[in-house]
């Protein structure tokens, strides 16, 4: 069946960005009508212009050209983010069937969950190398509202991800999978470079990355889990261990989306110069002719098998990654900024050590909203198949001796105690024994595992049959 492709270039990029792959797919298809979004209608490097504003862009242009038909799209870096911002918006709105009218989504080096360099590309160098350069009042613009939605941990994509990945309970509609493996959904299919830039470029190379985006921020076959410590302070429950430490998904959402690493490519040459590398180059077109579950599962074994080749060539220089966007809330589901966790692990000979070495850990905090971390992880030196044991330590601060945060698993702050801090500090421990084994893993390679903190927010003192410290009756003259 013959359908148009669109295009849909990356951050700071131009119309020039797909003219390799423009020939590839008019020479592989000689009857079939390509489309391009071109850049005069997908302004990155404005300051005003979200992610969101592209996706409703993108929308009007498409409608103009190919109206309701079905359509194929290759995307790039930023483009994935538009595309699935435009999958997700009016999702569930009379006559609006955005998901089954995308057919494949090929994602070349894809910022799923942001870029490591995004945070950079806000100050004043960063502009220098990749703002406009055109006089006037937008002189050296870098595309501030887009950067911060491309930030690593950034609530862009933690929302995002809860609309197309997670899944939500509420809506009976929002348990509708987004992407699957059969017609209904689109067919999703990603590819990264397995190496970085070279000279000057590569200083701005990361571990586990392609130069731009991380490998484990690519996929989209992430997972949730919810780390719930809250408790009524009324009353002295607890929940079983497991009830504490479990995921938050639905089955119907998850499919198994494999990471094809790309040997020899990075960031640009995945989408500039694809011809060096003619394997690549023909698992995108048979992906582009899967057609049905079977031809779907069929491509995916293909493509598990070189990534296998790849890394039995590669040895040890090729390494799992994975990322974790850690998010602390209270029981309003209200940020809390002030935290800090740490990971206490053992292994089966009985050593035990922190995860926050250098050579296993990455930290980022999002600069809008203190509540959001990413973390990356480097799998193939921490070995967690090698562990037996894995606990959580979580410190907050609330700030003030007014009020405090609370929960289970610590006995520094009781029912009936005031907080030994005047800065309202207080920290728990949580046993996610059950985690190493369960069917959704702590660890994954090259996923991103979404992890929510809750806890409670208490007026000191905590028991609620009591005064505190913040509002109290006036007394009644006798």
């Amino acid at each position: 069946m013959s359908r148009p492709i669109v295009l849909i270039h990356g951050y700071s990029a131009n119309s020039t960005a797909f003219g390799e792959w423009e020939k590839i797919l008019e020479t592989h298809y000689k009857n079939r009508e390509i489309i391009v979004i071109h850049t005069a209608s997908y302004k990155s490097l404005t300051n005003e212009i979200t992610i969101k504003d592209i996706a409703e862009a993108f929308d009007r242009v498409l409608r103009s050209y190919i109206e309701d038909e079905e359509f194929d799209a290759i995307v790039h870096s930023t483009g994935m983010l538009v595309i699935r911002a435009w999958l997700t918006t009016y999702a569930y709105a009379a006559n609006v069937n955005r998901r089954s009218r995308l057919k494949h989504l090929i994602g070349l080096a894809p910022a799923t969950f942001g870029s490591p360099l995004a945070h950079k590309g806000r100050s004043w160098l960063g502009s220098v190398i990749t703002g406009k350069k055109i006089l006037g009042p937008d002189f050296l613009e870098a595309g501030n509202l887009i950067l911060d939605n491309l930030e690593l941990g950034s609530r862009f994509t933690w929302d995002l991800a809860h609309l197309d990945l997670i899944g939500s309970a509420k809506k009976k509609p929002q348990n509708e999978p987004y992407y699957g493996e059969d017609n209904k959904t689109p067919y999703v299919f990603i590819f990264c470079g397995n190496q970085g830039y070279d000279g000057l470029r590569g200083l701005a190379n990361t571990a586990g990355s392609d130069g731009t985006v991380r490998w484990a921020g690519c996929a989209l076959n992430s997972r949730k889990l919810i780390l719930d410590l809250t408790q009524d302070p009324s009353q002295n429950e607890d929940k079983p261990v497991e009830e504490r430490g479990k995921p938050d998904e639905h089955p119907e959402h998850q499919i198994d989306i494999p990471l094809v690493l790309v040997d020899g490519h990075n960031h640009n040459t995945i989408v500039h110069n694809p011809r060096k590398n003619p394997d690549f180059i023909e698992l995108v077109l048979e992906a582009l002719d899967v057609s049905d579950k079977d031809s779907f599962g069929s491509w995916t074994a293909k493509a598990q098998a070189h990534m296998e080749s790849l890394q039995s060539q590669k040895g040890d220089k090729w390494e799992e990654w994975q990322q974790f966007i850690i998010r602390v809330v209270d029981e309003r589901l209200d940020p809390v900024t002030d935290w800090n966790v740490q990971f206490l692990m053992k292994d089966k000979e009985g050593k035990e050590f922190w995860l926050d070495d250098q050579s296993y850990l990455d930290v980022h905090t999002y600069a809008k909203d203190k509540s959001l971390r990413c973390f990356h992880v480097n799998l193939t030196k921490l070995k967690p198949e090698s562990l037996s044991e894995l606990s959580m330590k979580l410190i907050v601060s609330s700030g003030t001796s007014l009020v405090a945060y609370y929960g289970c698993g610590s006995g520094k702050i009781t029912v009936e105690g005031e907080p030994q801090q005047s800065d309202g500090r207080w920290d728990a421990e949580l046993n996610l024994d059950h985690l190493l084994n369960a069917k959704v893993k702590f660890f994954c390679p090259f996923t991103t595992t979404l992890i929510e903190i809750r806890l409670n927010r208490e007026p000191m003192p905590i028991n609620r049959a009591k005064e505190n410290s913040i509002l109290t009756f006036a007394e009644k003259p006798k």
